[in-house]
């Protein structure tokens, strides 16, 4: 059983759910956009990538634009 679900112990339904972090939506579409731009990746490709793949691909297009441009390293850093 996920350990996002609570069994009710007198039935064999689902009844709560815990609570879950999202990630900002204004994030991913920044993210979707820099990858796009730079890889011309299609927006299905890019949103089918594990979270931490996409972020490592923008870590990795901000540095090259960081030697290239002296721009900030990354420019996703918070």
């Amino acid at each position: 059983m996920s350990s996002l679900w609570k069994r009710n112990s007198s039935s064999s339904k689902f009844y709560e759910c815990r609570s879950i972090t999202t990630y900002p939506i204004d994030r991913i579409y920044k993210e979707t956009a820099f990858i796009a731009y730079y890889f011309h990746w299609t927006n299905e490709e890019i949103m089918n990538l594990e979270h931490k793949d996409r972020r490592r691909w923008c870590d990795e297009i901000s540095k090259i634009n960081k030697e290239l441009n002296d721009e900030p390293e990354n420019v996703f850093a918070i």
